[in-house]
């Protein structure tokens, strides 16, 4: 019986040898493995596109940086960034946000293409120049990350409105305001995107709390970057 196991085996693997080596040495040799990629397309032109979600395009903005230049959707043109909302004087998530955004923008430093809108949903107390210190003293680094403060109903009408991503103020909790700890990750022509859960179904934004979420998020900056 042993015998006739043994060459069971051996032919399956035979048979497998015979159908799929081939293949897969063809795809080798014509740089194709990484097509199978179920976020990545090759278009006809054989560019590689990704396969993330879009939703649709960021709400339009023109705010006040910590260098009191005017930064908008323009300023940010061309290149994929991440969105998020916090406040400098965030007793709570915002440290860990803070920590997780140094991250991303570590991996992606040196690159032209990539930047960061860190908005201030506290802009009475978040002035330019606190926002300066502020990103001195998490050591934020960056051409590209824009620490940004304006006109309050403006500001959450972007958020709540515009990414439909919740912010408030109340009184009742540690700093007094409310927001999510989530990224939101836009493309170079301004469109927000995503990817997708085990069933298909849009995340929308990525957790800024956890250490999944920045690791999703960094391998989809890389892909929107190679576009």
């Amino acid at each position: 019986m042993k015998n006739k196991s043994y060459i069971g085996l051996s032919l399956v693997i035979l048979v497998f040898g015979i159908i799929f080596i081939p293949k897969i040495v063809s795809r080798i040799k014509n740089n194709d493995v990484v097509k199978g990629d179920r976020l990545n397309r090759i278009e006809a032109d054989g560019s590689v596109k990704s396969d993330l979600h879009t939703i649709g395009k960021a709400p339009q903005f023109s705010l006040t940086n910590q260098k009191g230049q005017t930064i908008t959707n323009e300023s940010y043109k061309g290149k994929v960034y991440v969105l998020e909302f916090f406040f400098s004087t965030c007793p709570t998530i915002c440290p860990i946000m803070n920590k997780n955004m140094k991250f991303v923008q570590e991996s992606f430093a040196s690159n032209a293409n990539f930047g960061i809108a860190s908005i201030t949903i506290n802009p009475e107390t978040d002035t330019p120049e606190a926002l300066k210190k502020h990103a001195e003293d998490i050591g934020a680094v960056g051409m590209n990350w824009n620490f940004l403060t304006g006109d309050q109903k403006k500001i959450y009408e972007i958020a709540q409105k515009g990414f439909n991503m919740y912010v408030g103020q109340n009184k009742k909790v540690a700093g007094g305001f409310e927001h999510s700890g989530l990224f939101a990750l836009i493309d170079k022509e301004g469109n927000i995107r995503c990817r997708k859960d085990n069933f298909g179904n849009p995340i929308v934004y990525y957790d800024g709390l956890q250490e999944e979420g920045i690791k999703q998020i960094k391998q989809d900056i890389s892909k929107l970057l190679a576009e």
